[in-house]
């Protein structure tokens, strides 16, 4: 399933705004986050499980159990950001 993942704040300036990611059917927002942070250094770094990253599916807050739908979009940012 394709999903497309947005990045905010300092998330945003280490890896740009937004790209699209392919998954297999059934991952959750966990495995979406392991699979980024398996696919550089600079990922592995700031998106490492223990790191305060917030995410969102479909611009609801989610915790990382929740299943991926095709067509998602996907958010991740830290817990604070400012306005």
């Amino acid at each position: 399933m394709k999903v497309q993942v947005r990045y905010f704040a300092s998330l945003r300036e280490a890896f740009g705004a937004q790209q699209s990611l392919d998954m297999p059917a059934g991952s959750t927002l966990g495995a979406l986050r392991m699979a980024l942070a398996a696919s550089s250094p600079r990922h592995a770094d700031l998106l490492a499980p223990g790191r305060a990253v917030r995410c969102a599916l479909n611009q609801r807050m989610c915790d990382e159990a929740t299943a991926l739908v095709d067509d998602a979009e996907v958010a991740f940012f830290p817990p604070v950001t400012g306005g």
